[in-house]
Order: structure tokens, then sequence, then C-alpha cells
């Protein structure tokens, strides 16, 4: 039978020295092993763990959650936000109301662009908005994720080094496998009719688009936030606002990155 992983996370009540060795000890007497472990959140612990029964899981959740000094928090098959949490040391934040819509500020943007391209390793159609104001690392954040997830990346509009308004690709940069990125606001707002007609183009490909701010790209086109697979915000700081109110007073450089 093949070994399969699970995500176990633990609250500490008492840090007491040799916890982690017990918990080790138990797990390794029902046959479970460690793949990686790192605290995740405050007086929490996170681990991917791997065992080839069902059952040892359920006696291992059974001892846990007679144990006074710890608190059993989860132990479930993992999801994307669980292993970049082992792996960075925190939770990604989401937005309790709008489950769609993740929160970073630029000193995660190592978390960001690790986030993003296990998004994009992801086979099929999916369209993410980044919402964040000028000068944040939100194109930069793209470009760096498309590599790490071994993805090409073709600018349909950008204003990351000069303005940039394609009105054509080449034939190699039609693909299933391009990460495409456009920006909302130049593309719906400064524009020629014949760069519109290719973003709606590729906007019926079957591949992963990145629209930098989608409340602009909703409010000129027909699309709506329901099209919307994942909703990223990046901000300067946790207190930093997201508006458009240059963009509406017809600010022409607000997306200056």
């Amino acid at each position: 039978m093949d070994k399969k992983e699970w995500y176990l996370e633990y609250q500490i009540h008492e840090n007491r020295p040799g916890l982690l060795g017990e918990i080790a000890s138990l797990l390794g007497m029902l046959r479970i092993n460690i793949v990686t472990i790192n605290g995740v959140e405050h007086r929490r612990r996170g681990m991917l763990i791997r065992s080839e029964s069902d059952e040892a899981i359920e006696r291992l959740t059974f001892i846990m959650k007679t144990m006074d000094i710890i608190t059993l928090r989860k132990i479930r098959e993992p999801k994307l936000r669980d292993r970049l949490a082992v792996r960075h040391g925190r939770y990604i934040e989401r937005d309790e109301d709008e489950k769609k819509t993740f929160r970073f500020v630029r000193d995660e943007l190592g978390l960001l662009v690790d986030f993003m391209a296990e998004l994009f390793k992801k086979d099929g159609h999916r369209l993410i908005g980044i919402r964040g104001m000028p000068r944040v690392g939100k194109t930069e954040s793209v470009v760096a994720a498309s590599v790490c997830a071994s993805k090409r990346w073709s600018f349909l509009s950008s204003t990351l080094l000069r303005q940039t308004i394609r009105s054509q690709l080449a034939d190699d940069e039609f693909s299933e496998n391009h990460i495409y990125i456009i920006d909302g606001i130049v593309s719906t707002m400064r524009a020629s009719e014949k760069h519109r007609m290719l973003v709606s183009e590729i906007m019926r490909l079957p591949a992963t688009k990145v629209v930098e701010h989608p409340d602009i790209f909703i409010r000129e086109t027909e699309y709506s936030l329901d099209d919307f697979d994942y909703i990223i915000e990046l901000r300067s700081d946790e207190a930093e606002e997201i508006t458009y109110e240059a963009v509406d007073s017809g600010f022409s450089s607000f997306d200056i990155s």
C-alpha cells in the first residue's frame, strides 16, 4: 500500500522540554513518518506526516485528543495552504467572508511567489486577479512565480518597464502552458480595439491568466468577480488601502510599477 500524506497541527499549552520528542516517539510507534515540521503560528506546530495506514491516523487522533498540554487543531489531507504554512512558518491570510481572496504584504513576497507558483503548476483554465497600489511588486511577483513554476509568460499589457499594449502574439505564444499577464487598467482604459480583441481571444484560451487591477477589469468588461478563481491582495503594509481614485480622476501613470 502506498503511503499517504496528512497535515497535522496542534496548539501547545505547555511548551516544556521534550514535548516534540514525545510527539515524534508517538508517531514512530504508530509507524508514521514525519516529512516536514515547522512552527506555523504562535505556539502552534504543523507537520506533514506520511502513513500507509488510515487506522494509525485514527489512533493518533484519539491519543492526541486525550493530551492536556496540547490541543489537536487539524489532521487532514494537506491543502496548498497547509504545505506552504509548514514551508514558510506561517499561514497565508484569507478573507473570512470572501474565501477566494488571499492577502499578502510586501515583506511576504517570497511566500506570495511560492503560492502563485503552486497555482501556476496546475493544468487547465485559471483566472487570477491581483490587487495592489503602484510599485508594490505585483508584476515582478507574477514573473518570478512563472519562473519558479517553469512556465513561459507573455505580457498582453503592462507598465513594468514601459507601457506595453500588444495587438498580436507570435505563434509560439499561444499555448495552454503560458501564463498571460494583463493590466486591467491599460487593457480596458487605454488600449485599441485590436488589443481588446486579443485579450478576448486569450481569455477564452484554457490557460492561466493573471489580471492586475481586476476591479477595473470587471467594471469595464463583461466579466464578474465570480469568473475569478483567486484574488490576491498585495500591500506595502497591512494598513495600506487599495484605492483607484487616481484612475477615476484620469491619472494616467497610476500603475507605474
